[in-house]
């Protein structure tokens, strides 16, 4: 019998370790053929052109639809706080949710600068807007919020701090956050996966709620649209610079601690690579794109402010330094270096009440408000 294979001997030479550190022992290969083919580069020309094809295709990998569905909106809630007032308002964020958002409008004659606060990760699911601002007629969440806020926020609602300031505040709960809770860690993944069956994603929905939030933001009497600034923590400054790039209602944006190179989250320790909670900002097929800091480049030449703490486990700082390097190349082709603003911090993975207070002077300047 003719065979075409050789005779047969003592071969070791195959594989016998798939997966390591949760990652394939090929993981080197896979990420050297990841060359962001639809990032800038000194070649591009037509920068809005490529701003368009890039939006395009990122929404085309959100597995999202389009939605224009009327928000009719109801306060449902109001509490008097002084210098503005804080509603419960209920509004339908896409065809397919009605939810409760947090509402914050100063007081006096506007329109005033409004900002979208989005909320961090944390694991800790009970609380999503109730994070930012703070809630009323539920003490569990109001001691679960400011046990949140004692940690991460000097102890206090940065949502509250700019609605006193002279803000338009809205926050709202992520899926599985909150008012829409239910969710916990080990669910992510099967969350995901059936989300994935229903030919959506985790991610993707999140990106399509929270275009809808900056749409529904801007749609306030009170606001005025061309100053309507995306802000978030964590999680929350992806979503930031992500809902900045993705959407015309977004004018402005505070990142704080969410940047970095595919390259350098991608290694063994780092918490990218733990699997559950990375599903909320994993649009499969996207890295063959555009990196991380290729898509927030998007948003240019908007303002962005963006923040890294030196001390950040989450985030190596060598990673961080490449990726502001290269969002500061595209406002810089857009003759807009000026409105890019990055920094690293001496901390960690927190937004005290100092970074607090320079973000929303950073905010005021751009929007003309600086004393």
């Amino acid at each position: 019998m003719n065979s075409f294979l050789p005779a047969m001997a003592a071969d070791t030479d195959f594989q016998t370790q798939g997966i390591k550190d949760n990652m394939p022992t090929f993981y080197q290969a896979l990420k050297a053929k990841l060359n962001f083919q639809m990032a800038w580069t000194p070649a591009v020309k037509d920068l809005p052109a490529w701003r368009k094809t890039g939006r395009d295709k990122m929404w085309e990998l959100t597995l999202q639809s389009p939605d224009k569905t009327p928000f009719d909106a109801r306060v449902i809630s109001e509490v008097d706080r002084g210098s503005y007032v804080a509603r419960k308002v209920v509004f339908n964020l896409t065809a397919e949710s009605r939810v409760q958002g947090l509402l914050l409008v100063p007081k006096g004659k506007g329109p005033f600068p409004a900002a979208l606060l989005l909320h961090d990760h944390g694991s800790k699911f009970d609380i999503g807007k109730e994070k930012l601002i703070k809630t009323w007629d539920n003490d569990a969440r109001l001691t679960s919020s400011q046990g949140w806020a004692d940690k991460f926020f000097s102890g206090r609602y940065p949502g509250d701090a700019l609605a006193e300031r002279g803000y338009v505040v809205l926050a709202l709960d992520a899926l599985g956050w909150g008012d829409r809770a239910a969710l916990t860690f080990e669910m992510q993944q099967a969350v995901a996966a059936n989300l994935f069956n229903l030919g959506s994603s985790l991610a993707g929905t999140m990106a399509l709620e929270d275009s809808r939030g900056a749409d529904f933001l801007a749609s306030q009497a009170e606001v005025d649209k061309k100053k309507v600034a995306a802000v978030g923590f964590s999680m929350g400054a992806f979503r930031a610079w992500q809902v900045a790039a993705l959407s015309d209602s977004i004018t402005a944006a505070v990142v704080v601690n969410w940047m970095a190179t595919t390259d350098g989250l991608m290694v063994p320790g780092n918490n990218q690579l733990k699997g559950s909670s990375a599903w909320n900002m994993l649009h499969p097929g996207v890295l063959r794109y555009l990196d991380f800091p290729d898509v927030a480049s998007l948003a240019a030449p908007k303002p962005m402010l963006v923040f890294a703490g030196e001390k950040d486990g989450l985030f190596p700082v060598d990673s961080v330094k490449t990726a502001f390097g290269k969002m500061a190349n595209v406002w810089g082709a857009w003759k807009a270096a000026d409105k890019l603003d990055t920094r690293i911090l001496p901390g960690t993975h927190e937004y005290l009440k100092d970074t607090q207070e320079a973000s929303f002077d950073w905010l005021d300047k751009q929007f003309g408000r600086a004393k």
